[in-house]
């Protein structure tokens, strides 16, 4: 812990586009935590999601030892640490030939790690509103910038900091999302979206049935209980108006 950065990251947004909100932690051994946010509008929860690790790192540069990541953002970490390569060998295009979003983003956060050695930056996920303390916090932050509210940000030492921020999971891998293999499991539930009118569904002909023929209808299929979180924060609710 004492020779090792620590950042935790998030992003919200009301609506997707909408008023959003970004929250960052910077924990750097030689000089105490510091929390980070901001706001922006129009946006989405992907921007914001990036733009709350892009800041954190600019604001570590020139940190000489490991940097330990933590964001529940798998498009992000899927993208940084796979993605854009291929992305950037096609001219910015997806292997199906279509425009890569958030480019400038992606440019922004190539460009920042570029600026510390090779490996130095450590990448691992966390799942969303599981309790990791240091997510958490980055969550509220970003809620709260999202909503114009105000929220005291935290400058000082680990010690007096009331987040454990070593506190994560054992596994931080980055999960799967390839969405050829995603098809092919069985789904855990299905989510239909209409006029902010939002629904669970058991099967896929129940989902079907309400979507169909509904213009600006969102629907999406769901593996477990945290990928219905990650598919919400994507449309920019928050979890809790899921009714279980």
């Amino acid at each position: 812990m004492n020779k090792a950065a620590i950042i935790f990251g998030d992003g919200a947004c009301s609506g997707n586009p909408g008023p959003g909100g970004w929250g960052a932690i910077v924990y750097n051994p030689d000089v105490g935590v510091r929390e980070l946010g901001g706001a922006l509008s129009p946006t989405t929860n992907n921007q914001m999601e990036m733009t709350a690790i892009l800041k954190a790192l600019e604001f570590l540069v020139g940190f000489k030892g490991t940097i330990h990541v933590y964001t529940d953002s798998a498009y992000l970490l899927k993208g940084i640490t796979e993605w854009v390569f291929g992305w950037k060998r096609r001219g910015w295009k997806t292997a199906e030939g279509k425009d890569v979003s958030n480019i400038p983003l992606w440019e922004s956060l190539i460009e920042v790690s570029a600026k510390f050695q090779k490996k130095q930056i450590v990448w691992g996920y966390v799942p969303g509103h599981k309790g990791v303390p240091g997510n958490e916090r980055v969550d509220q932050i970003a809620v709260a910038f999202s909503k114009g509210e105000f929220i005291n940000l935290y400058k000082g030492s680990l010690k007096s900091y009331g987040f454990d921020l070593e506190n994560v999971p054992e596994d931080t891998s980055i999960p799967d999302m390839n969405y050829e293999k995603r098809e092919k499991k069985v789904a855990y539930s299905y989510l239909s979206l209409i006029g902010g009118s939002l629904e669970r569904h058991k099967t896929w002909a129940e989902c079907e049935a309400r979507v169909k023929g509904r213009s600006g209808a969102k629907y999406k299929k769901t593996l477990s209980e945290n990928d219905e979180i990650l598919i919400l924060k994507e449309w920019g609710i928050e979890p809790s108006k899921l009714k279980k």
